[in-house]
């Protein structure tokens, strides 16, 4: 100390934390004139000097110009990737990793917050997620730990894969979800802990006009077994309730079907069939929301020639087969909703034809009688 006084002492360019004594025998010794005057725990008192020895003051660097170059490994950090200025930083004790990126400039706007890698000297990598840390108050002691020789880098956030495929591939499977079907962009997208379902349909900009959104299917991946869920979402929309949206995480795969898909793509036991006299038969997607009166109108219908007092339902849903009918123009006259017979899926509707009826066919009987006594009459007057 008394040295450096006799000299003038250290200039305000000078890097008083990386004091070097050269000893006559060429062994070197390093000292930390800031953390000594600062009495950090960490500072080392200092050192003996003897005739012959040489004490050498570096010159502060300058992060603009390729002065930095003169940082020795051992006692520097690499910053690389997506901040405002990547490069080697000179690091010490008293450093950490909060104050390394404001150092740097801190992240830029297309930094990946949430998934910085912190590679060790000695090869361990380290997920940091920035945001997490600084929604959870900024505890310290969750800081990684910084050492001399480690290696930091940013990610950047994926493009838009319409923008430019090339730079979505770089994107790491274990962070995305997949989406697919009837939305307005399919494609895999970035996924976090804190976002949900509704975040990822909301970035592929939503489902189309010809998706089935009462069907939506939701594979999970990270299962040991097959799982997947399903989602009715125009129900969400109508009742407002969290619990019918499904828990999705990375590498889930979100598929949403078209309305008009095949229907032998559809379960049996989520349809209803309806046979006979109607304009549209066929198969048609039912919940429980539904009446007969909704899969009517459904299927267009009933046709001119039907026979509307003898609809027969077929439920096989059971453990036995059961049949019922309805009067839908006795309903027709009184509304009475407890009229209605319950429906379920799987169960099959069928409205007979008007020539089927008791009355119908007495007609026919009678018509037939009829033109039989007219021909006898004919026959008996030649």
């Amino acid at each position: 100390m008394d040295i450096l006084a006799n000299a003038g002492g250290p200039t305000r360019y000078a890097e008083s934390r990386q004091i070097r004594i050269l000893k006559a025998d060429g062994k070197v010794v390093r000292f930390d004139l800031t953390a000594y005057t600062e009495g950090l725990s960490t500072a080392l008192p200092p050192p003996e000097i003897v005739a012959g020895d040489a004490i050498f003051v570096p010159e502060k660097t300058d992060m603009n110009e390729k002065s930095w170059l003169k940082i020795a490994p051992d006692r520097a950090v690499s910053v690389i990737g997506e901040v405002v200025r990547p490069g080697r930083v000179e690091w010490s004790d008293e450093m950490d990793m909060m104050h390394l990126l404001a150092h740097v400039g801190g992240p830029t706007l297309r930094a990946d917050t949430s998934k910085i890698e912190v590679v060790e000297p000695d090869g361990q990598m380290i997920v940091f997620n920035l945001d997490k840390f600084i929604l959870d108050g900024a505890p310290s002691a969750d800081l990684p730990i910084i050492r001399a020789g480690t290696i930091i880098r940013v990610h950047d956030l994926p493009q838009d894969p319409s923008d430019n495929k090339s730079q979505w591939v770089r994107q790491s499977s274990d962070a995305s979800i997949y989406v697919f079907g009837q939305v307005n962009a399919p494609g895999r997208y970035r996924f976090t802990n804190e976002m949900h379902f509704l975040d990822i349909l909301s970035a592929a900009d939503g489902p189309t006009k010809d998706a089935d959104i009462h069907n939506i299917k939701i594979t999970h991946r990270d299962k040991s077994y097959s799982k997947v869920s399903k989602l009715n979402l125009s129900l969400y929309f109508e009742t407002g309730d969290e619990s019918l949206l499904p828990s999705i995480t990375m590498g889930d795969t979100i598929y949403i079907p078209e309305k008009d898909k095949i229907w032998l793509d559809r379960s049996k036991e989520s349809t209803v069939r309806v046979l006979g006299a109607i304009n549209s038969p066929g198969r048609y997607v039912f919940d429980d929301n539904m009446t007969i009166l909704d899969i009517l109108a459904e299927a267009g219908g009933p046709s001119d020639r039907a026979y509307l007092e003898k609809i027969s339902i077929v439920n096989m849903s059971c453990c036995q087969g059961q049949a019922r009918t309805f009067d839908l123009i006795d309903f027709s006259k009184t509304a009475n909703v407890y009229k209605l017979p319950v429906l379920r899926a799987g169960d099959t509707i069928y409205i007979p034809d008007r020539s089927e009826g008791l009355l119908e066919r007495l007609r026919v009987g009678l018509e037939d009688i009829l033109r039989l006594t007219t021909t006898i009459v004919v026959i008996g007057a030649l």
